[in-house]
């Protein structure tokens, strides 16, 4: 990871001790340069497995290996000082035995540099969790909306509603019990999210949820409304950064299909005058 003499990059030990205090700032980030400028006010980066959907152009996040999640987090860790990295676990990295998990886990990190890796999945995780933290790799829990799971949960649907809130909530404690440093809500009801928050003891990340959690995170190209292939109703964007770019394409095509672009300070000809 990019890190100066001067310059520590959280681990999971400061975000965990964050537990109901300022809240934590967390964005996706897939390239260097984004990294650069997220590191610049996050406290915690999520190399996303979303990053199939939004630069690979795949219909979900199923399709997304463990390759691309390294390619894309030694590009992120280049770019980061601060904040701290997390990389996702890709579908079918980890489920099959927490051996499994590990070996797929440590090699992320090895070869990214990553702090902790993101796995899916609520009390059925515990013992993979367990498993991970006990050999020294630090997991973020994520339950409720887990989108490796859109086939089974009937697609991206709000989890939690009415007598359901129970499991949602046994999962998130027993992920937090099993050893995670965090847990991200997704697409939860505020007053569940609330409650959870309330009730285990590390942060809760809210994507979808209450205001209430200690930290919130985005994909970075929903907030910045690069990605346009859908937009989930609780994303707020804080730019339109596809339109602008549209605009600034068009406008070039139109300026050199009519030669109007301006002339450059010096033309080369064959012979090498200017």
């Amino acid at each position: 990871m990019s890190q100066t003499a001067t310059t520590k990059a959280l681990g999971a030990a400061d975000i965990r001790a964050r537990k109901g205090g300022a809240p934590l700032v967390c964005l996706t980030a897939y390239t260097t340069p984004v990294a650069r400028l997220a590191d610049r006010d996050c406290d915690l980066v999520l190399v996303g497995d979303s990053v199939g959907m939004v630069l690979h152009g795949l219909p979900s996040t199923l399709s997304v290996t463990m390759e691309m999640m390294i390619l894309h987090g030694q590009a992120v860790a280049r770019g980061l000082e601060r904040a701290m990295m997390v990389i996702d676990m890709p579908f079918g990295s980890y489920e099959d035995s927490p051996q499994q998990a590990f070996r797929n886990a440590a090699r992320l990190m090895a070869e990214t540099g990553a702090g902790a890796v993101k796995l899916e999945g609520g009390a059925h995780m515990a013992e993979t969790i367990g498993f991970l933290v006990a050999r020294g790799i630090p997991v973020m829990g994520h339950v409720g909306l887990t989108p490796q799971s859109i086939h089974t949960l009937g697609g991206y649907r709000v989890q939690g509603k009415g007598s359901d809130a129970d499991r949602v909530l046994a999962d998130a404690q027993a992920v937090a019990e099993a050893g995670a440093f965090a847990v991200v809500l997704e697409k939860v009801p505020a007053a569940l999210a609330a409650r959870i928050t309330w009730t285990i003891a590390v942060p809760t990340i809210g994507i979808g949820a209450s205001a209430d959690c200690d930290g919130q995170i985005l994909v970075i190209d929903d907030m910045l409304g690069l990605f346009d292939a859908f937009r989930p109703k609780f994303v707020k964007r804080y730019a339109q950064l596809a339109s602008d770019a549209a605009s600034a394409i068009a406008s070039y095509a139109a300026e050199v299909r009519t030669r109007a672009f301006p002339a450059a300070e010096h033309v080369f000809h064959d012979d090498g005058r200017t």
